[in-house]
């Protein structure tokens, strides 16, 4: 029997919030943040983020998650599983 997607999902978000941020390149660390929000929240909507917590961070942030959209959460999940499992 095939785990669930959610538990699967579930499960790849716990294995990484073990892990260190070093243990990843920076590219990285941005998917994982862009398909995490696209598969928990959906769509980003820019008239709702917070204009003044715009660093070039959160900024890079952004943009990865933005360039999600119209991804389901499904697939979105199963991006996110299968970038954990690529580590």
């Amino acid at each position: 029997m095939n785990k669930s997607l959610d538990i699967q999902f579930q499960e790849a978000y716990t294995t990484i919030s073990k892990l260190s941020q070093e243990d990843f390149t920076p590219d990285t660390m941005l998917k994982l943040y862009a398909y995490y929000k696209q598969a928990t929240y959906g769509d980003n909507n820019p008239e709702f983020t917070e204009k003044e917590d715009l660093t070039v961070r959160n900024g890079f942030k952004l943009n990865a998650w933005i360039q999600l959209r119209g991804i389901s959460k499904e697939e979105a999940k199963k991006e996110y599983i299968k970038i954990v499992n690529s580590l």
